[in-house]
């Protein structure tokens, strides 16, 4: 049986645990060494560190503290991993704690964090989904249930000096373009409520002031939300600090392409089992700079689909020369739009699309002016059919239950 080499208390602060960091800095020291070949098992706590409740109210997501996350578990050291190698790891398997059988999805207020749709919904709300097993539903979104896709959203090594830098100030310099932004164009380093994992004293304090945050995809991996990064799925990491530096968190029970609501997916607690081995100078043999994997070979198996186009043509019907985040979010408005049909309220449509497993596609890249983005909505996952048909839809969702707001303050 796998050796759990990093354990987390759900009922204390992720600050008082030293195997848990929530910035990105090569100076954090591991908490664990394993050999190439070696698996073994991380728990993790939920990406804000225990700040969203189980309840009927969004006012904690409405109130989350976004310069306190993410919460990651590691770094876990690998013998014999250099600079320049890849960092091979397979995801064995991806699990819920028993004690917690539940997660959940939010809207960020515009004011605090926004998201993919933040001018639709500029407010924050909240849904809670139980799980059963591989399945799970809610009882603010109504007649819907599906099957879980298990995955990380942040997985990644350790950056270099160089590296954690170059980061900085490429995001400074966007930052400054629009300083007054909100929301901000990047999340820049606040030293006020990093956790430095192991790191003490005068060396904790300084690379707190210089730690990025956890918020984007970079090189190193990183907050990609890539829900194909399931149990079988394999993952070959670029190496730039000795002994690689790998850490993991933001466990999710399931999520569309994209996780559009941001507070996005079903998010939760959990552990994940890995097993990790080196393809020395692999980065230069592949001429790799950001990860590459290979999916799960299990998914929910969804055959029937409604997909929803978009194009660059935004709200308010200014033309875009082949902008894929415009139509994409045209393609989402659009199949929101379609859902309220049946009775969900906008923001239950919304929910739908950024826990349910549906598909993003970029579809069309080269016919100017218009990008082609595609949103595939599983219709299995309703209790009701879904299909257009001459007689127009019929209202199935009663209205009696919605999202929880939480108005801004």
């Amino acid at each position: 049986m796998a050796e759990t080499i990093i354990k987390v208390d759900l009922s204390k602060s992720a600050y008082e645990n030293d195997m848990i960091h929530n910035r990105w800095h090569p100076d954090i020291p591991m908490v664990s060494m394993v050999k190439p070949g070696d698996d073994f098992k991380i728990e993790c706590v939920d990406w804000t560190g225990g700040q969203i409740k189980n309840d009927d109210s969004a006012d904690d997501v409405r109130d989350v503290d976004l310069t306190k996350v993410h919460f990651l578990s590691g770094p876990v050291g690998v013998e014999g991993a250099e600079p320049g190698d890849l960092l091979v790891v397979d995801i064995l398997d991806i699990g819920t704690f028993d004690e917690s059988q539940w997660g959940f999805n939010g809207f960020f207020s515009k004011q605090n964090g926004g998201g993919f749709l933040t001018e639709h919904f500029p407010e924050a709300q909240k849904s809670i989904w139980d799980f059963n097993g591989m399945f799970t539903k809610s009882r603010h979104v109504p007649n819907v249930e599906f099957a879980g896709l298990i995955h990380p959203g942040l997985i990644g090594c350790l950056p270099s000096r160089e590296m954690l830098d170059e980061w900085n100030t490429r995001e400074k310099g966007l930052y400054d373009t629009e300083p007054d932004r909100i929301p901000a164009l990047a999340t820049l380093p606040h030293a006020d409520t990093a956790h430095m994992g192991r790191m003490k004293g005068d060396a904790a304090k300084d690379a707190a002031a210089e730690g990025a945050r956890t918020v984007p995809p970079r090189e190193h991996g990183g907050n990609c939300d890539i829900k194909d990064l399931s149990r079988g799925a394999k993952v070959y990491f670029p190496v730039y600090v000795k002994d690689a530096g790998l850490s993991v968190g933001d466990l999710h029970f399931s999520q569309g392409d994209g996780e559009i609501t941001f507070c996005g997916a079903i998010e939760m607690a959990g552990w994940i089992h890995l097993r990790v081995n080196l393809i020395k100078g692999g980065m230069k043999k592949y001429g790799i700079k950001n990860p590459i994997f290979k999916p799960s070979p299990i998914a929910p198996k969804y055959e029937d689909y409604l997909i929803f186009e978009g194009i660059s043509v935004d709200e308010g019907g200014k033309q875009h020369y082949l902008d894929v985040h415009i139509a994409y979010r045209q393609a989402c408005l659009n199949a929101i739009e379609y859902m309220t049909k049946f009775g969900y309220t906008r923001a239950q449509a919304y929910t739908i699309l950024g826990v349910a497993p549906v598909q993003g596609h970029i579809s069309g890249v080269v016919d100017i002016p218009n990008a082609c983005a595609t949103l595939w909505l599983p219709t299995d996952i309703f209790d009701f059919d879904m299909q257009p048909n001459a007689e127009g839809p019929t209202k199935m969702v009663d209205g009696t239950v919605d999202v929880p707001l939480s108005p801004d303050l």
